[in-house]
């Protein structure tokens, strides 16, 4: 019985580029069957093609030199678009065919059979060729289809490695992916039911792969997996998606009863586990997904889950069901991530505003901030305090500090060229230290715009400071070597330990506006911030309060000796064009 060959060429190039067969080496298991094709059908020319977007392909070739030819002059695009073995008796009398790189090259008889997944998708063909016309019989036929078949049994064996996580022998996310996909095609609007299982947080997975190797991982999934078989029996498709982490998806009959299911297996899962001759309890969370196929993809089921299990997690709840309202918090993360990684490309985009600072002691202005903003073309004005956090998660960090340094410095530049002489701050990441070269770039830049180092000052939040100091004190030392004075910004955020302060090669501390902000009605916070002032003054810093609001904020950091303020009280963030006008008569 025919199978029907699905005519959607995006779907069908999905599941070609998902082999991950094209442009591979030659592979001796793929030319057996070549040469057994051409043997048993006496034929000097037989390959194993697959049909690409725009090219026909060799896998396997015997007699020919090709290794690939265009789609549109190729038989096989032909033969992929039904299930039965597309023969040509004589490519020279074949108007398709004839004046095609295979006619010129001699060829005239062509016969493939297509190589068909179990979905439906033609991938390419099977195939004999003769530098003479000839016919092809009925039993020639069938057995081009079972070399055809043996070639597709092939691919799928080769395939499975990829699909199965060898430390468990559970299938994978590619598997699930693939399992998805069929559902889809079957039974697109039928409803389903995923539970993702995280067996323990992500902090105590990466200690206990670190402690105990990968049996810590390989004997969680082990527990999760009898547990589930214990409470659904057969009927549970299990996936293991990372870790400690894995996927069971369940049909229709389970909608009413998995809320119920998702406590019982929280409940059995939370039992003491022997990982590698160590007894370990697991703290599982479960999201929860319920969802028709026709209307998701594959990736997205998965990622949905996982936002339903992190949900769990950070509520301190055992389950949490999918969320969409949640969920696009997490879309529009994505979204700012993607924009973010041109950002810096496009004019207009990022901008600096310039916070004034002011000194204590003379009243003056002496120096400013810079403030970076991201005039999103689609979502409006984004704010750094929600952009920033997720470029540190990432490699966009680097390019986007380097874009406000280079900026700032330039803007140094032309301010001094206009005879106004300032010092700036600049907001780095405390992942920037992690980067060999960091100091060394600012050294470029400083020497590209002709800019003396101690015009600049660059601030580290504390606690990625702390997170991280003894990685972090190498590049500090080399920026403060090379005259760069450093600031620790947001001080006073929840550290009970101040050894580091001891440690952290730093300049200037920056008092949390958050304690600034009650001065005037915070007796609590009066003493805070004033026991502040007078320990890095001991210590030998000076202090820097931000978030300054109004007058009698001003007088009382005045009166405790604090060394500098800003806030909206002395100015709100000017663009470069105003606060030339704003430091002159104050400078």
């Amino acid at each position: 019985m025919a199978r029907l060959i699905i005519q959607n060429e995006e779907a069908r190039q999905n599941a070609l580029r998902h082999l991950r067969l094209v442009d591979t080496a030659p592979s001796e298991a793929f030319d057996r069957i070549t040469r057994m094709a051409g043997r048993l059908m006496g034929a000097p020319v037989s390959t194993i093609s697959l049909t690409d977007s725009d090219r026909q392909w060799f896998k396997s070739k015997v007699g020919a030199d090709l290794v690939q030819i265009p789609r549109s002059e190729a038989p096989c695009h032909y033969a992929i678009q039904k299930d039965e073995v597309f023969v040509v008796p004589d490519l020279a009398l074949d108007d398709r065919f004839k004046d095609t790189q295979l006619g010129r090259a001699g060829i005239r008889f062509y016969a493939g059979a297509p190589l068909v997944t179990r979905s439906g998708y033609g991938l390419g063909t099977l195939c004999v060729l003769d530098d003479k016309p000839r016919a092809i019989t009925e039993d020639e036929k069938r057995l081009l289809v079972d070399l055809a078949a043996m070639v597709m049994t092939q691919i799928e064996n080769q395939n499975a490695i990829g699909l199965i996580e060898p430390s468990s022998g559970h299938p994978n996310q590619y598997q699930l992916f693939e399992d998805l996909e069929d559902i889809r095609l079957n039974d697109p609007d039928g409803q389903q039911n995923g539970m993702l299982i995280e067996l323990v947080s992500p902090q105590q997975g990466g200690h206990g792969l670190r402690v105990l190797g990968s049996a810590y991982g390989e004997d969680l999934i082990r527990h999760a997996a009898a547990v589930v078989r214990r409470q659904i029996g057969d009927d549970a498709r299990l996936y293991h998606v990372s870790p400690t982490r894995c996927v069971v998806m369940l049909g229709q009959e389970w909608s009413d009863r998995l809320d119920r299911l998702a406590d019982d297996l929280n409940e059995d899962l939370r039992h003491t586990v022997c990982c590698a001759g160590i007894p370990v309890t697991a703290n599982p969370v479960i999201g929860l997904y319920r969802f028709q196929m026709g209307g998701v993809t594959p990736r997205d089921v998965l990622r949905r889950l996982f936002s339903a299990a992190a949900d769990a997690r950070r509520s301190g709840a055992p389950t949490a069901i999918y969320n969409e309202t949640d969920d696009h918090a997490y879309a529009r993360s994505f979204t700012l991530l993607s924009d973010l990684l041109h950002a810096p490309e496009r004019p207009g985009e990022l901008d600096l505003l310039f916070q004034p600072v002011v000194d204590f002691a003379t009243g003056r202005c002496s120096g400013a901030e810079a403030l970076l903003r991201w005039r999103h073309p689609t979502l409006g004005t984004v704010m750094p305090g929600e952009f920033i956090p997720l470029a540190e998660e990432t490699a966009l960090i680097r390019p986007l500090t380097d874009w406000v340094l280079n900026t700032a410095i330039a803007q140094i530049a032309a301010w001094r060229s206009a005879g106004l002489i300032t010092r700036l701050s600049i907001n780095a990441s405390a992942k920037n230290l992690e980067e060999g070269d960091f100091a060394e770039r600012i050294a470029e830049m400083l020497a590209k715009h002709d800019v003396d180092p101690l015009a600049i000052q660059l601030e580290f939040i504390e606690s990625a400071l702390v997170s991280d100091g003894v990685r972090a004190t190498g590049q500090l030392t080399a920026l403060r070597d090379l005259g760069v004075s450093i600031v620790i910004d947001d001080f006073g955020t929840g550290y009970s330990s101040l050894s580091y302060l001891q440690q952290i090669p730093a300049d200037a501390l920056k008092i949390d506006q958050s304690f600034v902000r009650a001065l005037a009605t915070s007796d609590h916070d009066r003493k805070l911030v004033r026991g502040i002032i007078l320990m890095a003054h001991d210590l030998g810093y000076r202090v820097v309060a931000e978030g300054v609001g109004d007058q009698q904020t001003y007088d009382l950091l005045a009166a405790w000796g604090c060394d500098e303020a800003q806030g909206f009280h002395i100015s709100q963030p000017l663009p470069a064009k105003t606060i030339a006008e704003w430091f002159a008569p104050r400078s």
